[in-house]
Order: C-alpha cells, then sequence, then structure tokens
C-alpha cells in the first residue's frame, strides 16, 4: 500500500454510474484505472460488480471490466474473516462495510440511504461520502 493513495471502497451504484465515458462521474472509474486511488473489493463485491453491469449492458461488457478490475494493482482483494453486520435496513449492503473494515479504507463512498445508521456507530468508524464530494475530493488539484 503506497502512503500517498487513498484507499476506497465503493458501492456497486457508484462503480456503475462511474463507467460511461460520457458520465459526469467518469473521473471516478478513470482514477482507478490510471491507479490514482486504491480499490478494496471481495470476491462478493467484484461479483455483485459483474451482475449488475451485466443487467444493464451484457456479460461480455460486464466480464471485461470485472477482469480488467482484477487484473489493476491498485484493485485490492480482500478475504473478510469478520461480519460486524452494522447495516440491518439492507443485509447485503453490509459486505462493503466488513471490506472497508478489513481493508483499512480511508473512504466508502455510496449514495444508499441504509449507510446513514453508520454515522451513528462510534466503532467501528466508518467514513461515508456520497459520489458529488467524492468526485469533488478526486478533482482537487494534488
Amino acid at each position: 500500500m503506497r502512503s500517498d493513495i487513498i484507499r476506497v471502497v465503493l458501492d456497486t451504484n457508484v462503480l456503475l454510474v462511474s463507467i460511461p465515458s460520457h458520465s459526469k462521474y467518469r473521473p471516478i472509474f478513470n482514477a482507478i484505472l490510471n491507479g490514482k486511488i486504491e480499490l478494496i473489493i471481495s470476491n462478493d463485491i467484484i461479483n455483485e460488480y459483474v451482475e449488475i453491469i451485466e443487467r444493464k449492458t451484457n456479460g461480455y461488457v460486464a466480464n471485461n471490466i470485472g477482469e480488467t478490475l482484477l487484473n489493476l494493482d491498485n484493485v485490492i482483494p480482500i478475504d473478510v474473516r469478520f461480519n460486524w453486520n452494522l447495516i440491518e435496513s439492507d443485509k447485503e449492503d453490509n459486505k462493503f462495510v466488513d471490506v472497508y473494515i478489513a481493508g483499512n479504507a480511508s473512504i466508502l463512498v455510496t449514495n444508499d440511504r441504509h449507510f446513514e445508521i453508520l454515522k451513528q456507530i462510534n466503532f467501528p468508524e466508518v467514513i461515508i461520502m456520497d459520489i458529488e464530494k467524492f468526485l469533488e475530493f478526486l478533482l482537487i488539484p494534488k
């Protein structure tokens, strides 16, 4: 892990809207492709990415994006060994929280309101940022 690069977990919808080349959120996907951020994932997360991308496009595109992510040095697969179960309203969202904690990430990027409960939990602390704030953060000259 480089100390000058930020570790992030992206909720599936954030990744999804950052992929199209015409999207205003494309700088997020470009930051992954260009190694400007470390993307922390698990098998469950990459499988969900591919599944949702396939629903929106097709299997070829979904598998291509999945393979691309898995072949990048700055995409870090994490084996989650403990489930915190911090989100009760949508238990599927817990995979992102667990990877955030296990992967020592700095930011979990999501627009999903189910994650709001994390702001009320002091331990483990999970820093949440919505996609607009994260995009602004990425575009700040370093």
